[in-house]
């Protein structure tokens, strides 16, 4: 992590409504408004503004992204720990987009809390040292006499008390400390313990505001058109009919499609429903599934680009005892957020507003200013909450559609997509094919290992299986990057999503070949590992490894480290007579770090099995005619709550470097149930989702 660099211009004395304050805007790290990179750990740069003012009221901007992942209620915690505040008084703000003004504020890769703990701690330890100098000038004391405790400081010697407001303008005009000392964590008395999330009670009574949500004066409502196929553009449109329908203000042609604009939303639908198109269908209107899995397998025959080589292990497979190999699949699937993309935009001459559910404010702005051919000063991005991320709201193309129809039509216009929309115009993680080859020696431990991975998007498919975590002196790892038209973007965990699947599959293949305990066979491989090591331990002491369970029913094992989090998983499985699995419990292990908000991980370790779970056993996005067959969640259906196991979170105490949260949970869950199926079952499963009749038949 980097060092956080504090100058007077970065601390202001301002005057609010409430008389002269201290308002501390600390630049956590340089600019960097590059597009965000979720697998490039340290990609994520945060800036946060702390404002105490004359009346004592406490105000920490939260430059991140809310999408329940809690980080308007973490980062605030590590913020207010340093400075001693009240924790129940704290008000939070979410900031708008700005080029500059709060670094990079992407929001994704498990990174907001973990390049950010160090410098937001600083940052409130600096604002502390800053309001006990004021106290000390005040008495005439040294400043060493003098503590915080609960937005107040206290002179020991006779426990004289000003609270922070009393101090916020004398202390705007000291001397920044040039190092400030930080909080034991020992002392901690807000960091590592149980907060609920700030936003909790908006969510409950209905006063949050998601992008849906938002209402401006004027406002209009649009829903557009997109090609059916992917790639495709309109050749022609008539209107004729769309513009009957009561309500439909207009109709208008941008890039992307046709919008209907109109009053109400049900009238643009139905607007929308009436237009005649005629498409350009372009180069990928034959694209198929069966197309697509045809060429990645003969792809998958010759060499590809090389990505990793440790030793010579076309050598060590060849004197290998044995030799196992095996082809693993994954398909294309999508985010499914339950808020459908949508944004609301206002173009005034060359200035726009926006509000928009994203995850990168600043891509938002940049693109809006693109489009608009203004500076990206002129484009305000109100940052709303979000309705589920997963990745998908990385991107700007809901955002960039709205800001064309609003430019056009010249009125505020929302733009809300239909779940079908969403459904077929994502930006899909990517399916790919797998070849997998491992030699053992005659005690059965490994001697070599190569993964050949095909699929479209250099974007994550080749993260996270290229590097297997087990001492494995060979390795050989080549990809092959095939363009199928379909478009691809982050998905939650991004490569290790699926490449944990395959080789915490394939490693309990080697087990079963070796004849030896897929847990203690992982165990011993892990050596090198020892976080990852510690955390497989005690997911297996909490699951009950080895110990017996009822008939029916059976025990797989996985882990995985990623996004610098080290996590060990433990699936609890049956398969009924016809085939139906059921996840009974799902026991997780994490060594993350320190501890910000126990809440928190634990949530986010629910929600990752949840959505892991859906992958893994539900959902496949399939093509057909050169787009997406699936519509809605009749035929793409996520985890129902009758099927959520019980989720058992434990974790591991540790000083290490901090990891991330909202993605390590969901790689090693679709293996640890795959592996699970073997041990009950014989049947060895290779691709996902897992279906009923990959349970039949002989194992």
């Amino acid at each position: 992590m980097s060092t956080l660099t504090l100058n007077r211009r970065d601390f202001l004395k301002v005057v609010s409504v409430a008389g002269g304050g201290l308002v501390l805007g600390f630049h956590l790290l340089p600019k960097e408004t590059d597009a965000f990179t979720p697998e490039v750990a340290g990609s994520f740069k945060p800036n946060a503004f702390l404002s105490i003012d004359t009346s004592g009221k406490i105000t920490i901007t939260v430059a991140k992204s809310e999408m329940g992942q809690g980080v308007r209620t973490s980062l605030p915690m590590i913020v207010a720990e340093e400075l001693e505040a009240d924790w129940t008084t704290i008000d939070v703000k979410q900031a708008p987009a700005h080029p500059n003004k709060y670094g990079s504020q992407g929001t994704g890769g498990s990174t907001s809390v973990r390049t950010s703990y160090e410098n937001l701690r600083k940052a409130g330890a600096t604002a502390r040292e800053m309001l006990i100098a004021a106290a000390a000038q005040r008495w005439g004391v040294d400043p060493a006499t003098c503590y915080a405790e609960r937005a107040s400081v206290i002179h020991r010697a006779n426990g004289r008390r000003l609270s922070y407001g009393e101090l916020a303008e004398t202390a705007a005009t000291l001397p920044v400390p040039a190092s400030p000392r930080l909080k034991d964590p020992k002392d901690f008395t807000i960091i590592g313990k149980r907060m609920p999330q700030v936003d909790n009670p908006s969510r409950v009574d209905g006063t949050a505001i998601f992008g849906i949500d938002v209402r401006v004066p004027g406002m209009l409502f649009a829903s557009i058109e997109h090609s059916p196929v992917f790639g495709g553009k309109v050749a022609r449109f008539d209107a004729t009919r769309a513009k009957q329908v009561p309500g439909v203000r207009d109709v208008v042609q941008i890039d992307e499609g046709i919008a209907v604009v109109a009053t109400n939303t049900w009238a643009a639908l139905e607007g929308r429903d009436r237009l005649d198109i005629q498409w350009d269908k372009g180069q990928w209107a034959e694209q198929s599934s069966e197309n697509i899995w045809k060429t990645f397998e003969e792809t998958a025959k010759k060499p590809g680009t090389e990505e990793r080589k440790v030793g010579d292990a076309a050598a060590a497979l060849a004197s290998a005892a044995h030799k196992v190999e095996a082809i693993y699949r994954a398909p294309f699937v999508a985010h499914a957020t339950m808020e459908p993309m949508n944004c609301t935009a206002h173009v005034r001459g060359n200035e726009c507003e926006i509000w928009a559910p994203t995850q990168t404010p600043q891509r938002a702005q940049t693109e809006a200013a693109r489009v608009l051919s203004v500076p990206v000063e002129n484009v305000t991005v109100n940052v709303t909450l979000l309705g589920g991320g997963f990745g998908r709201r990385l991107l700007a193309d809901y955002v960039v559609e709205a800001v064309k129809v609003a430019r056009a039509i010249g009125a505020p216009v929302q733009v809300i997509w239909t779940r079908e929309d969403d459904m077929r115009h994502d930006f899909y993680r990517p399916s790919t094919y797998n070849v997998m080859t491992a030699g053992l020696d005659k005690n059965g431990q490994p001697v070599a290992w190569t993964h050949r991975i095909v699929g479209p998007s250099s974007r994550g498919i080749v993260t996270g299986g290229s590097t297997p975590p087990y001492a494995i002196p060979n390795i050989y790892i080549d990809a092959h990057i095939i363009d199928t038209g379909v478009p691809i973007g982050a998905w939650r965990a991004v490569g290790p999503s699926q490449n944990a699947f395959m080789i915490e599959s394939f490693i309990d293949e080697l087990a079963a070949a070796a004849k030896k305990d897929p847990f203690e066979y992982r165990r011993q491989l892990l050596k090198e590992k020892p976080r990852l090591k510690r955390a497989l331990e005690l997911a297996a002491e909490k699951a009950g490894w080895g110990k017996p369970l009822p008939k029916g029913r059976a025990r797989g094992i996985a882990c995985c480290e990623s996004y610098g989090s080290s996590i060990g998983e433990v699936a609890e499985v049956s398969v009924d007579r016809h085939g139906a699995m059921k996840v009974h419990r799902v026991v997780v292990a994490l060594d993350c770090g320190p501890v910000v908000n126990p809440q928190t991980i634990e949530a986010q370790m629910e929600g990752a099995i949840a959505y892991g779970l859906s992958a893994a056993i539900k959902d496949e996005i399939t093509i057909t005619g050169g787009g997406v067959a699936q519509s809605n969640f009749h035929d793409y259906a996520m985890l129902t709550m009758s099927e959520m196991p019980a989720v058992e979170v434990h974790i591991v105490p540790s000083t290490e470097a901090m990891g991330g949260i909202g993605e390590p949970g969901l790689p090693p869950v679709a293996p640890a149930v795959a592996n699970a199926l073997f041990a009950l079952t014989g049947k060895r499963i290779r691709k996902m989702p897992i279906r009923a009749e990959d349970l039949q038949g002989e194992g």
